[in-house]
Order: structure tokens, then sequence, then C-alpha cells
């Protein structure tokens, strides 16, 4: 099952990219898309720049920091900063670039946090445990907006039945997701019994693990949805709470088509969910949010796995000497 669905995700991926880029070509056919995206790149202050650069760097730190409470979840104390910065850095601008990032991440963290005497277990147990972290994140945010702005769901009215985009439904979606984090709060200070996954044996972190996550997982979130609201024209009458709620439901779309950064998907359903903004506008911000949450960390990550497998080489070359 497993060599299976090896084949399939990369597929589904592939459909999902396919279909999301000639709805889009449906979206912008007859309109002079380069020019004018060009034209509201270039309209963009620097102080806007400055801003969405440093929330690029916010949700970073925040993914750094993913790492680091996984670690502490393990009794890891010995990792420096730099290091757990650096290999998270590298594994999720890999990761949010060439997709399926649980598997992808691992291959990546294994590689790094092996030189520091980390098990294949370990590293595994870490790989889910940011994967929650970010989930937890998520549910959180999306439990938070849903609940107390229930009209954002609205915005995906055609692209879902109505019955799904209606406040009452919006409001339920939030108290239950609500419910959720309380439970996995409970779970957490009341010591609820481990959960078994075949050989993976997961424990409900301690509770200085858990409010770490609690402030570390919206973080990301917060910082990333930043960079598309400072991209935005200026005068745009658009909340940062609107945005934030935009992003969570596209970027959680992005990630269910498994297609390489959520390509095509994510742009598809943040101009679908933004209405009342020009279309080639939201598309620029999408492209700045593209270039500093995705282009630009994957070159700075290609520099640092050159250099560290450099390093490796030098030493392995020292050892045969």
């Amino acid at each position: 099952m497993k060599k299976i669905l090896e084949y399939v995700w990369p597929v589904v991926g592939l459909l999902a990219v396919v279909g999301s880029f000639y709805l889009l070509y449906g979206e912008f056919r007859g309109e002079a898309v380069g020019e004018e995206v060009w034209a509201d790149l270039k309209a963009i202050p620097m102080t806007h720049w400055g801003a969405a650069a440093l929330c690029s760097l916010l949700a970073y730190a925040a993914l750094a920091w993913y790492d680091r409470i996984a670690l502490l979840h393990l009794g890891v104390t010995h990792i420096s900063w730099m290091f757990i910065s650096l290999c998270s850095f590298t594994t999720y601008a890999l990761s949010h670039n060439i997709g399926a990032s649980v598997f992808s991440g691992a291959v990546v963290r294994y590689r790094a946090y092996s030189t520091k005497g980390l098990t294949a277990g370990q590293v595994a147990v870490l790989v889910v445990l940011c994967s929650y972290t970010f989930g937890l994140g998520t549910v959180l945010l999306a439990g938070l907006l849903l609940t107390f702005q229930p009209s954002l769901l609205g915005r995906l009215s055609g692209l879902l039945p109505d019955m799904l985009t209606n406040e009452h439904t919006a409001m339920i979606a939030g108290l239950s997701a609500l419910g959720a984090v309380a439970l996995y709060v409970v779970g957490s200070l009341m010591h609820f019994k481990p959960i078994d996954i075949g050989k993976l044996h997961i424990l409900y972190p301690r509770p200085q693990v858990m409010i770490r996550q609690m402030f570390a997982a919206p973080m990301e979130l917060i910082g990333a949805a930043g960079i598309i609201y400072f991209a935005l024209p200026e005068g745009t009458d658009i909340s940062y709470l609107v945005v934030l709620g935009t992003f969570l439901l596209s970027f959680s779309a992005g990630l269910v088509s498994h297609a390489p950064g959520g390509l095509g998907v994510f742009e598809l359903v943040f101009i679908k969910a933004m209405p009342d903004v020009p279309r080639l506008q939201v598309l620029s911000a999408l492209l700045v949010f593209r270039l500093l949450y995705l282009i630009v960390p994957l070159l700075f990550a290609l520099v640092v796995v050159v250099l560290f497998e450099r390093g490796r080489l030098a030493e392995a070359l020292r050892k045969r000497g």
C-alpha cells in the first residue's frame, strides 16, 4: 500500500496543479497580466517590502521554535540554537517548495540531527510533533476566527456548498476546533495515556512544551499572512484578520492538494476568496509571498545544504586519511 501511495500522491499533486492553472487561465484570460502585475509590484512602498520581509523572518523564527520545542519534548538539550535554526530553516525552505513536507522534512532532519547523535526514532517523533504543532496553530487560529468572525467562510461561496459557508456552520466549526484544542490542553495537563501508531509511541507533551506550542504555532501563520497583507495595495479596505482567515483557507487547500508549495491551488482559492480586491493586485501580493516565503529562503537553503555537505565530506576524508 505504501508503494502505491508513493506514486498516487505525486499524481494527485500534478493534477491539482494542472487543474488550478487551467482555472487561473480562465480567470485572467484576455488581461495584460504581466504588465499590470509588474506595475503593481513596483507600486509597493519600500516600507511595505521591509515589513513583509520582517514577517517572513517571524514565520521562519517560529518554525525554528517548532524544532526547539520538539527537542525539548525529547529531552535533547545539547544542540545549539544556531544549528536548530539552520536545520529548521533548510528543512522548511526545501519542503515548502518540493511538497510532501513530512517525508522531505524527515530526510533533511535525519541527515542533520543524526550528526548530533539523534536516532531515527527520535527524528521521527520530532517530525510528527513539528507537524502537529503546525496543525495545532491552524486549528487554533481557524477556531478563533470562525467563532468570532464567522462571516469569513462566506468568502468561499461558489467554491463550497452554501451549507458549508453560512455563519451558523462556520461558528459550529469554530467552536469544534477550539474544543479540540481544549482537549489537547487538558490531555497535557492531566497526563493522558500515550497514543500508539504502529511502532511509534507518542506521549502527550508536558505542560511546559504544550504552552510553548500554543504560542509558536500561531506565530508562524500570523507572520506568513502578514507578508500578503503588506503586499496588498495601499487604500485596500481589507483588514488583517480577513487576510489571515483567507490565508488559512488557501494554505490548507494547497496542503491538501499535495501540490508542491500549493502551486496554483493556493492562488486560485485566495483570489476567489478576495472578490473585493482587484484580481491582479491579489496576484501581485501572492507573488511577493512566494518570493519572500518560498523562493528567497530556498536559495539560502541550497547554500546551507552545500556548505553542510562540504563539511561532512571534508570530515569523512580526514577520518579516512
